[in-house]
């Protein structure tokens, strides 16, 4: 992982992509930042300062995040191990309209950024998997989907682990 956090730190934000695409970090070099939980996915917080944040976050069979934007800030999402279902919506007058559906395996990356919209990560694995958030600038709040109310609402954000 150091070599991972050294090269985001000497570099910009335009080779992030670059840099988290071609790194290849063995799953084991993860377990130091596990913790899991059987009522949420967990997030872990593996690096942090002002230009970016690494985030592993750690999920249990069909667990998922609920619709969310970044706060503003860019995201990369690396699976590290598993099969994970992101699904993107927009909003529109009449309520969020889901836009597309895509799979990722082991290595791949996916990006979001706001002016794409909203999006859910559902681990589809049926085992334990983890996936690796590099936010460009640490998020500390986002807008999160309320299905109840069928609105939005401004969440904090924590973690449940710090390295």
């Amino acid at each position: 992982m150091p070599e991972l956090t050294a090269a985001l730190t000497e570099n910009q934000q335009n080779t992030y992509h670059q840099i988290i695409s071609s790194v290849a970090i063995p799953v084991d070099a993860f377990e130091e930042f596990c913790s899991w939980s059987e009522e949420c996915y967990t997030r872990n917080c593996i690096f942090e300062n002002e230009k970016f944040e690494l985030i592993l976050l750690c999920w249990e069979k069909d667990q998922i995040t609920p619709i969310h934007d970044h706060g503003g800030e860019e995201c990369w999402v690396k699976v590290i191990n598993g099969t994970f279902k992101e699904t993107l919506y927009k909003q529109e007058s009449s309520g969020l309209a889901q836009l597309n559906t895509t799979i990722s395996v082991k290595g791949t990356i996916s990006y979001m950024i706001d002016f794409m919209g909203y999006h859910k990560l559902e681990n589809i694995s049926g085992h334990r998997a983890m996936s690796l958030h590099l936010y460009a600038k640490p998020i500390k709040k986002c807008n999160v989907f309320d299905d109840s109310k069928q609105t939005f609402s401004l969440k904090t954000l924590s973690f449940d682990t710090v390295s």
